[in-house]
């Protein structure tokens, strides 16, 4: 047996890469070995062994062969007298192990050897990965940043021995990144799990707020406050409806915290990202109505269940705050209720007469009626077009 110290550092090197017990790693170098070893010695498969000791630094290759007192047809034998030399308590019938000369097993055996041990690392990789971040799937980690590319933008996120990649689209914009820190992202996916498996980061994902609440507001933790939905954009503003089963809690306050701290907590780890927090209503007129915040809305008027659409009247002076810088608070209102929403002004610009739908008899079913004498006129419209059709159609009087 022979002492090779570099084998077992290269070992270890290898191990610590790929965060591989060493172990395990023996017992993977000893399959490809022997399968190395078998293709170099094909009429001794089964004779052939494999020692590897990290203790003693030992590793050796071995065929078993059979003691006779005849000359050997192969490596499987060997003479009586030949075997005494190497054991004198050697004996026929008996077996003795001779070592293999592993640079003679040949380039292709070697390249052979590798390419099964990249194989078997690969495969452990990949299942390394998928057991620790499989249960995390969904769910928020914190990890370190440890490069960012210059050119792309990509920062790359260490994760207990794991690099992950946050792309620029997954950033929250105009959020600066600097390696060291430390960082929050959301796993959106694996993808490739059956070969390899690529873990999905993002920072702009509407959940990512979802999963800071939840570590900054007890309540939201243990179900007690619930959030029903979230619409965001990120790096500019996110809406958060919540509700409570439990009538005794206030869900906005326990999201907002003493002195706005939870609240706090969230904008800060979200680049100064704006959050309104609403309470959740099964009215849809109540919770369209809260989902415009910080506009107010002096009403709300549902004008097709179906189609999930509605009408919004709001004072004047509040228009703009409604509908919000290139419309962004009347989308996330929108994204929030899953109702199209048309805002209105109390009082028309032009005529400034207050909009109908204030007044305590408008229905909407009633304004999607055609009036009487719009039909009227439509009957008229079509008798008159009848008959030019029928004047056009008679013969010509001689």
């Amino acid at each position: 047996m022979k002492t090779n110290n570099s084998f077992f550092e290269a070992l270890e090197k290898l191990g610590s890469e790929n965060s591989v017990e060493t172990e395990i790693l023996i017992e993977k170098v000893k399959s490809a070995m022997l399968k190395a070893a078998r293709k170099a010695y094909p009429h001794s498969e089964e004779r052939i062994k494999v020692d590897i000791d990290p203790l003693t630094k030992k590793f050796a290759m071995y065929i078993e062969q059979e003691i006779i007192d005849d000359y050997p047809i192969d490596e499987n034998e060997i003479n009586i007298d030949v075997a005494r030399t190497l054991d004198p308590n050697a004996y026929v019938g008996g077996k003795i192990l001779k070592e293999i000369d592993i640079s003679r097993l040949g380039r292709m055996a070697a390249l052979s050897a590798k390419q099964s041990i990249k194989g078997d690392l690969r495969e452990i990789n990949r299942e390394q990965m998928l057991n620790r971040f499989e249960s995390k799937e969904h769910e928020c980690i914190t990890g370190k940043i440890s490069q960012i590319d210059p050119g792309r933008g990509t920062a790359t996120i260490e994760y207990e021995g794991t690099e992950l990649y946050l792309f620029k689209n997954e950033q929250i914009p105009g959020e600066i990144l600097k390696e060291g820190n430390p960082i929050k992202v959301y796993i959106t996916n694996i993808i490739g799990k059956n070969k390899k498996p690529i873990v999905k980061i993002s920072r702009t994902h509407k959940d990512l707020v979802k999963r800071l609440f939840e570590i900054e507001v007890p309540e939201i933790y243990d179900g007690t406050v619930e959030i029903k939905a979230i619409s965001r954009e990120a790096g500019s503003r996110t809406k958060m409806a919540v509700w409570s089963k439990d009538p005794n809690i206030d869900p906005v306050g326990a999201c907002i915290g003493n002195k706005h701290a939870r609240v706090k907590a969230v904008v800060k780890e979200l680049h100064d990202e704006k959050i309104d927090v609403i309470l959740w209503s099964d009215v849809p007129e109540e919770f369209i109505s809260k989902a415009l915040a910080p506009a107010e809305v002096l009403k709300t008027i549902i004008t097709s269940e179906t189609e999930k659409t509605c009408t919004v009247i709001v004072p004047n002076n509040k228009l703009s705050l409604a509908i919000g810088n290139k419309g962004q608070n009347a989308k996330l209102a929108a994204k929030l209720t899953g109702y199209k929403i048309d805002i209105k002004p109390q009082f028309d610009i032009v005529t400034n007469q207050e909009a109908p739908e204030l007044n305590p008899d408008f229905s909407a079913e009633k304004s999607e009626e055609v009036p009487e004498e719009v039909q009227n006129t439509e009957n008229t419209v079509q008798e008159t077009e009848s008959v030019t059709e029928s004047e056009n159609d008679a013969p010509a009087e001689e």
